[in-house]
């Protein structure tokens, strides 16, 4: 494992200077998992939900989280995104929603934190939309999956 790269010497945070990095380009997929009761499924499944379209509006919600991450998340640079995809899929045995977020730019720095932000952001946006129909949807893992480019090139999940 490297070190931190978000602590200076003396442990205090910092932003890294990524200024005489090399522009590449970068890629990052993440998901994020809903486990949904049964009420809050037949919303989401049958589209019925009272506060609309769920993957709609999860969908618009990842994207612009996602252009918004260097406001979110302190030590992030901002970064001229390329694209942002959300997608879903779901698995009727279990009743969890799956949400992928993929981010790209051509950039100095990775674009790992914008592909988790938009999958956590849709994840929350569905479970506000469903919580009406039941409160107990748990959301989790959100994990990274892959990551291309970089110094320290590409990485897969496990």
């Amino acid at each position: 494992m490297g070190e931190l790269s978000h602590t200076g010497p003396g442990g205090e945070a910092r932003m890294v200077d990524v200024g005489d990095k090399p522009a590449t380009q970068r890629q990052a997929l993440a998901e994020a998992r809903l486990s949904l009761g049964p009420a809050a499924w037949s919303a989401l499944v049958e589209n019925r939900a009272a506060k609309g379209d769920v993957l709609a509006v999860a969908r618009i919600a990842g994207i612009a989280a996602a252009k918004r991450t260097a406001e979110l998340i302190p030590l992030c640079h901002p970064l001229g995104l390329d694209t942002v995809a959300v997608d879903f899929s779901l698995e009727a045995e279990t009743r969890v929603l799956v949400i992928r977020a993929r981010a790209r730019c051509r950039g100095r720095t990775g674009v790992e934190m914008e592909a988790l932000t938009a999958a956590s952001v849709a994840a929350l946006t569905a479970y506000d939309m469903l919580k009406a129909v039941e409160k107990g949807i748990v959301i989790g893992p959100i994990r990274l999956l892959e990551k291309s480019g970089g110094a320290s090139g590409d990485w897969r999940a496990a």
